[in-house]
């Protein structure tokens, strides 16, 4: 009886399975468009130029990490190598007129003020962004509060 009630179960869920899948893929629309994806090796993605301000992006939220104002094409981030260090340190953001890392990278995770930046905050690109003149992939309607 066990038995047979596992396979009438299982047998409910497969053909419910497929009866949705069937259903949701009918509405996705692949960023690819009509190719298939084995075709899809010779379409280089569009290359686009990065922006920059003198100054600096609005930010959209107020805790918004800032983004990025300038080429980073040849800036390096390894575990040994940071180049973003070369002008926002404490020692060189002055010399470089550039904005000194925040006061935040300097606190770990228990709250305990560092005399060195956290390495947990090493990898500058995770939070900090370039900006790029590139329409979005899909539609989006947000509206940061100002």
């Amino acid at each position: 009886m066990r038995a047979l009630f596992k396979t009438t179960l299982a047998g409910v869920f497969l053909a419910a399975t497929i009866g949705l899948s069937f259903g949701v893929s009918a509405q996705v629309l692949s960023l690819r468009g009509d190719r298939p994806l084995d075709a899809a090796d010779d379409m280089a993605p569009d290359r686009h130029k990065q922006e920059t301000a003198s100054g600096g992006f609005e930010r959209s939220w107020k805790l918004q990490p800032p983004t990025i104002p300038h080429n980073i094409d040849n800036d390096r981030i390894t575990l040994k190598e940071n180049t973003c260090l070369n002008c926002h340190s404490e020692a060189n953001f002055k010399k470089e007129k550039a904005p000194k890392i925040g006061d935040s990278h300097f606190i770990d995770r228990e709250g305990n003020k560092l005399a060195d930046m956290n390495q947990r905050r090493h990898f500058c690109s995770q939070c900090h962004v370039p900006q790029l003149d590139a329409s979005p992939l899909v539609e989006n309607t947000f509206a940061g509060a100002k």
